[in-house]
Order: structure tokens, then sequence, then C-alpha cells
């Protein structure tokens, strides 16, 4: 038997590989650096920053503890906290590891809402360790934003965090990924004339995504008993052995057991898994007029041309930039702490999220001017199959999301303060 050779990167690849590297590493390594506020030049300015100066705020901040808002950075600092166990499509690879993943997030939350953001990378051997660390170090931040994390400890991670922590806690794989695919769900839905409650779904993928991407469509309005969940094993239904707590709540009372049994005559397909697992025979199966989102990175679980190819009559979104429709998260996550933050809002809550999935499809359908369209590289966007998803470069997204949200924030009590009279008005 001949030995096999290793696999060659194509040269698209390895010219990419190499590009990606020189980013991360020139002209400085990393992504993000702290920069100074205030001036730091002379003796006088030194004695305010620090000694004696600073005792004046510390005194302050001791006498009231909301001041620490007033004389420090907390309430636009976001931490971006993970342990590496879930890192991008990649897998447990470890706290150090996931640190150009999480420097990246601190980009985006400057990038897109002018948050300061500092990653923490966390080493420890059980969920009690991990939420102990990051509940310790909770009050230095105004938010926390939790990242590739796996399920089922996410859950629970979350959970715990939420109730311990004074400051919102946010695991953006499940929440901001769920906002995202509702929003474009709900518009996809409607332009293929559906209703969501009458729709059954399949969702392809039982982890942290996919289980918060069908409880907040069920929030939505979709039914429970009209959700098919398939993981490794088929479908998750109500005969099956060592379901997770999480996966027990779409147990399906079914004898259906695989993907081309549950998909037929199905109206929508949520793939948050692997590639090339929806097949065109299968796809041919659902009914009229279906709704593909294919969110698989980077290679989706049914090429968008082959699925186009198949079915004429679909409407598809994907993870990846360089198709129509793009499911992604920052279109949600900067803006939802931005209005989180603005409010000192003590958590994001469920109206909360409602309220960013209902301004995010909503901007889909508005025009787009034409410095939108340039930045996005496209001549023309107009709400239709090829548009229900606003571009990831649509500056409108910070006052329409963060609005939404702290006004939800105030209206269901969790906020501090109101909004400033003119917020996010232009």
């Amino acid at each position: 038997m001949s030995e096999e050779k290793p696999t060659k990167k194509s040269a698209p690849e390895s010219k990419l590989r190499k590009k990606a590297l020189d980013y991360h590493a020139n002209p400085t390594p990393g992504k993000i650096e702290i920069t100074l506020t205030t001036p730091a030049e002379t003796v006088e300015d030194l004695s305010l920053a620090y000694s004696p100066g600073v005792a004046e705020p510390v005194r302050e901040i001791a006498q009231n503890t909301d001041n620490v808002y007033k004389y420090t950075a907390k309430g636009n600092l976001v931490a971006v906290v993970s342990n590496g166990t879930a890192i991008l499509g990649l897998g447990n690879l470890g706290p150090m590891a996931s640190k150009p993943v999480m420097e990246g997030k601190s980009l985006l939350f400057k990038r897109f809402a002018g948050i300061d953001s500092i990653d923490i990378e966390v080493k420890h051997r059980t969920i009690d360790e991990f939420v102990d660390t990051v509940a310790n170090i909770s009050d230095t931040f105004g938010g926390i934003n939790l990242e590739d994390i796996k399920a089922p400890d996410c859950f629970e991670i979350e959970r715990r965090l939420i109730e311990r922590c004074d400051v919102p806690v946010f695991h953006d794989d499940q929440h901001g990924t769920a906002i995202v695919t509702a929003a474009g769900m709900l518009n996809a839905i409607e332009l293929q004339g559906k209703q969501l409650q009458n729709s059954t779904i399949v969702c392809l993928g039982a982890g942290a995504a996919a289980i918060a991407c069908m409880e907040l469509l069920i929030k939505c309005g979709a039914m429970r008993e009209k959700i098919y969940m398939l993981d490794r094993k088929g479908v998750i239904h109500t005969r099956r052995d060592n379901l997770n707590e999480y996966k027990q709540l779409f147990a399906n009372n079914t004898d259906k057991r695989t993907l081309e049994e549950v998909i037929e005559g199905a109206d929508v397909f949520l793939g948050v898994s692997g590639p090339n697992l929806l097949s065109a025979e299968a796809l041919q199966l659902m009914a009229d007029k279906p709704i593909v989102f294919a969110c698989s990175n980077p290679d989706p679980e049914i090429k968008p041309e082959l699925a186009h190819q198949t079915r004429q009559d679909l409407v598809m979104g994907t993870g990846r930039s360089d198709y129509p429709n793009q499911v992604n998260n920052v279109l949600c996550f900067p803006f939802i702490f931005r209005g989180a933050l603005d409010v000192r809002a003590s958590e994001i809550n469920d109206e909360m999220k409602l309220a960013a999935v209902e301004a995010i499809r909503q901007l889909a359908k508005e025009k787009v001017p034409q410095d939108i369209l340039k930045a996005a590289g496209v001549k023309a966007l107009t709400f239709g199959k090829d548009y229900f998803i606003p571009k990831p470069m649509d500056y409108r997204l910070l006052p329409r999301v963060a609005k939404a949200v702290a006004k939800a924030a105030i209206d269901s009590g969790v906020a501090r303060i109101d909004m400033p009279k003119g917020y996010m008005e232009s």
C-alpha cells in the first residue's frame, strides 16, 4: 500500500495564511493596545494622574460606588473572556490559542461601537473555578462578553455569572448568533410569504448557537413541537438516552430519525454544524419556497451555488461575507453592549435581545445610502432574496440597535440611568 502524502495547501490558502500571520505580527504583535485619554506630559499631570491627586476620586468612589462611572473607564470597558474550549471552528485548543480571536473581538468592539475592550483567557480545571475567576474580577468592567466556550459548559457558566455579577454578561456565541439569525429568518420568512408559527424548522446542530437560535425563534413565535433538532447521532427525540438538559428541551416525540426524514416538507433549514451536510437530494424534499441558513464556516452545509441550482424558489443565508445575506454576529454584539452600557443595565435580558432583532430586521428594509454601498463593494441593495440582512459595514446599526436596546432596558426595569437627551440621534 502506498503511503498517503500530506495534502498541500492551495496557492490562495497559502497566500491567505501568510497575509493573516503578517497581519497579526506586524507592525506590532497583536491587534489592540492601551492608549492614554488624559495628558501625562508634566509633573503636574503626573501628580493628578497618580499620587497625590488620585486620592480625590478614590475618596469620592469610596463614599458612593456609582462615582466609579464618573471618574474611571469602567462604563465603557468590556472584558472578552474565554477558556479556548470551542475556538471558532477549530475546537478545544486551549486558552492561549484563543487569544488572537479574543483580541479580534476587542477590535470589533472598538471599531464598530467605540467600546474599549480587553481580552482575558482563563485557565481552569472546573466550571466552579472559571466562574469564580470571572465573577471576582467582574466589577472592573462595565460588561462581560463570554466567547468560544464549549457546550454544555457555556450554559451553566453564563447562568451562574448572570446571577453573581452586577454587570451584563452575554455569551455571544449563543445570543449574538441567535439575534442575527432571528432577524434574518423573520425577513426571509416574510419574503417567502410564510408565517413563523406555522413553519416546520429543521436545525442541524445542537450546540450553544443552535439551542440559543431555536429558543429565540420560539420567543419570536415559532412552535417548539414544529422544531426538529439533530446532533451527530441524528434526530433528538423523546426516546433517546443520555441527552443533556438543554437538548432535552428539543426532544421531539417523533419516529423520524434522519435528516432526510425530518426535512421532507420542512419550511426552514438552519445549519450550525459542518460543511456539506445538506445534500441536493435532501433540499429537494423541502416545502415550496424554502428558507435555508447554512451557517457553518468557512464551508456551509450546502454551497449556495448548488442550493440555488437545486431550488430556484429558495432564499438563503450563510456565515460567509462573499455570499449575500451573511449571518454575522458583528451586526449586533457591539451595539447591544453599547446600549446596555449607556444606561448601565444590570443584565441583557430577553426584551433587549428581541429589541435588537427588530431593529436589525427593519434596517434591512430601508433604502441603503450610497456610502454604505461603496463600503460593501456593491452598486445596489434592495430588500429581497439577495438582501434581507444588513451589511456589517452599515453604520446605521450603531444608533438603531443601541437605542432600541437601551430603551428596552429602561422599559423592562434593568437600566440604572435614563438615556441621555438626544441619545443616538444624528
